[in-house]
């Protein structure tokens, strides 16, 4: 009676660290809410957009763009006036990377090729993908009336970088 008793312990106990351990190796990385619904839609996550039009970049998580000015990268709430550029039909590549305006021409090289591919790309606020629909408490954003309207281009998939690289 012992022994069963033990071994219906130890079954329950490794049963337990077994589920706990599993439970500390997933790791899911999920910022659809936090991206701009002028972002490409198909990324479940995204650090930064690249823009290779105008070779800035947007800091999702800190909600700034980054640019060059002069000789140096810039880190603002807004794009300069001068720039021109619309963000809803624009390029945007995802970036996973730390920090990618340090490697500029490494971008350059790799997604110079969209440029000038205005429109080409769905964003989540044209979007039919039920995930999108309740980005900050509305349906899509409160862009109902868009939904679907949106031209359909390559749905945001085979561009980008979306699952990073290190």
């Amino acid at each position: 009676m012992k022994k069963g008793l033990f071994f219906l312990v130890m079954f329950f106990s490794f049963g337990i660290f077994s589920a706990r351990t599993a439970s500390a190796q997933v790791n899911i990385n999920v910022n659809i809410g936090s991206q701009p619904v002028w972002g490409p839609v198909g990324y479940d996550y995204a650090n930064y957009y690249y823009f290779p039009d105008i070779d800035a970049y947007y800091a999702i998580p800190q909600r700034q763009y980054v640019y060059l000015h002069g000789n140096k990268w810039v880190f603002a709430d807004a794009l300069p006036a001068s720039y021109h550029y619309d963000v809803y039909r624009g390029y945007k590549v995802v970036v996973n990377d730390r920090d990618p305006w340090t490697r500029p021409d490494y971008y350059r090289g790799k997604y110079g090729k969209y440029k000038n591919q205005y429109g080409k790309q769905v964003i989540i606020r044209d979007s039919d993908d039920p995930k999108y629909y309740k980005v900050n408490g509305k349906g899509n954003n409160g862009n109902h009336g868009n939904k679907g309207k949106g031209n359909k281009g390559n749905n945001g998939k085979g561009h980008g970088n979306g699952k990073g690289h290190r």
